[in-house]
């Protein structure tokens, strides 16, 4: 059993909050806008990543993260991707994509909004875990956390972080 903590769009930030998760975790999944080598670096630190970039990430980043990842995890087939859509209103890219790789999971970031749905069509569940970062246009800063066991994804969490504009660890707090 893997216990996964999946952020997106966190923008260059990682405070105390999004710590305490990660030490809760096995592995931390990024789907991308990460903000800077310096969070794949801190993530590294903390526990194994799996990370993809997205359009804000430079060349740097983009040196240590690929655009996609696929891979199979605890027997699910996992492909992360930054930008994706919804199902029934998926891009282009990734409809092939979706087709070559037939994922069970399929995990995007970019719309700062957290959406879990199940795509009907395709067979997979669709993860967005919203934005953990406080740059954007989100209100509220969300992240998702869920175990893989046997090929099952369970005990899904969706965590909201408070406020965007309110900063979590203004003065080193962990609460």
């Amino acid at each position: 059993m893997k216990k996964i903590l999946l952020l997106s769009d966190t923008h260059g930030h990682l405070d105390n909050k999004i710590k305490k998760y990660i030490k809760e975790s096995d592995e931390v999944w990024h789907a991308g806008d990460i903000g800077g080598e310096n969070i794949i670096d801190s993530l590294q630190k903390m526990k194994p990543l799996r990370v993809v970039f997205g359009n804000i990430d430079g060349y740097k980043t983009r040196l240590q993260a690929p655009e996609l990842l696929s891979f199979n995890c605890e027997g699910v087939s996992v492909l992360i991707t930054h930008i994706a859509g919804y199902p029934g209103k998926y891009n282009s890219t990734t409809k092939e994509l979706i087709a070559k790789y037939q994922p069970k999971l399929l995990i995007c970031g970019h719309s700062h909004i957290l959406k879990v749905m199940r795509d009907k069509n395709n067979g997979h569940l669709h993860m967005n875990p919203g934005a953990a970062g406080i740059s954007g246009f989100h209100k509220i800063r969300t992240m998702l956390r869920f175990e893989l066991e046997k090929g099952v994804i369970k005990n899904l969490e969706a965590i909201e972080m408070g406020l965007r504009g309110a900063l979590s660890n203004s003065i080193n707090r962990t609460d």
